[in-house]
């Protein structure tokens, strides 16, 4: 019996143009981009939608919680200095190019069928594609888990990749901005989980290229030091004890991982500390 995913090359590469020619073709004029080859233009999507999300997420949110709601959520004293906040936009930028290979060459790979995906959902119906998608999410979170805190105990990962984002450490150091500051590598060994997710588990692929592109608006959110106080999920009241211990609290979007290998440290318990 013939492989089902034999079929679905064309339609990986369909989608592909498709959003090559929305992003592409509203940012550039089509004689930039339409003689590239596809590997190239996608790349270049790719790289034109991180650096969209990555300044919208990190200016809306800034002006939200620094200027819009002052000492609301961050008291005057603690907001990063505009130096800090360029520092780390210029640390982004330097790696926003590398990033984005990671989920080209994924897109490569799916479309020459070397992956799991599946392009539309009515390939395998609802209830398998939330099944899968539940899955997917499990082995990211603990594949992301695992890649982080071995960033920070092998010693060499810590001093030449992961340190990077760890000058980073206080309230008024911390911002949106600093969310995709990392050196390039360390930036794609922990989405890396991600890509090799497609190799183990079928997963809608659309679904997927989402995910990535959402991760740029969860870091951002993860490092503006306002505890949210929602249970399980790893926010920035969790991930800020993390810039200061660097012993805790690894997990990605939710504490389970933290919970399991005993490395979960509760924000309540820091406040209960400083009081």
């Amino acid at each position: 019996m013939e492989d089902p995913r034999s079929s679905y090359g064309q339609l990986f590469i369909e989608d592909s143009e498709l959003y090559n020619r929305i992003v592409l073709g509203a940012f550039l004029p089509h004689s930039a981009w339409a003689s590239l080859p596809r590997f190239f233009q996608t790349w270049l999507r790719n790289y034109i939608g991180g650096v969209l999300l990555y300044f919208i997420s990190g200016l809306l949110w800034c002006f939200y919680i620094y200027y819009w709601k002052r000492n609301v959520y961050v008291p005057k004293d603690s907001v990063p200095s505009r130096r800090a906040m360029l520092l780390q936009i210029s640390v982004a930028m330097k790696a926003m190019p590398w990033y984005c290979l990671l989920p080209t060459v994924s897109e490569y790979l799916t479309e020459t069928g070397w992956t799991k995906s599946f392009p539309r959902i009515y390939n395998v119906g609802w209830l398998s594609y939330v099944v899968y998608l539940a899955i997917y999410m499990i082995i990211v979170e603990f594949g992301i888990y695992w890649m982080h805190r071995e960033l920070h105990d092998i010693k060499p990962l810590y001093k030449y990749l992961h340190a990077t984002h760890h000058i980073y450490n206080k309230q008024n150091t911390l911002s949106p901005f600093a969310g995709l500051a990392f050196h390039p590598l360390d930036g794609i060994l922990q989405a890396l989980p991600h890509s090799l997710s497609l190799f183990i588990i079928p997963v809608h692929f659309t679904a997927h290229l989402a995910l990535i592109f959402i991760e740029g608006i969860w870091t951002a959110n993860i490092h503006d030091c306002i505890h949210g106080k929602v249970w399980s999920i790893m926010g920035a009241g969790y991930h800020t004890i993390h810039h200061t211990t660097y012993r805790h609290n690894y997990g990605h979007y939710t504490i389970w991982m933290d919970w399991m290998f005993g490395t979960l440290r509760e924000p309540e318990e820091d406040e209960g500390k400083a009081m």
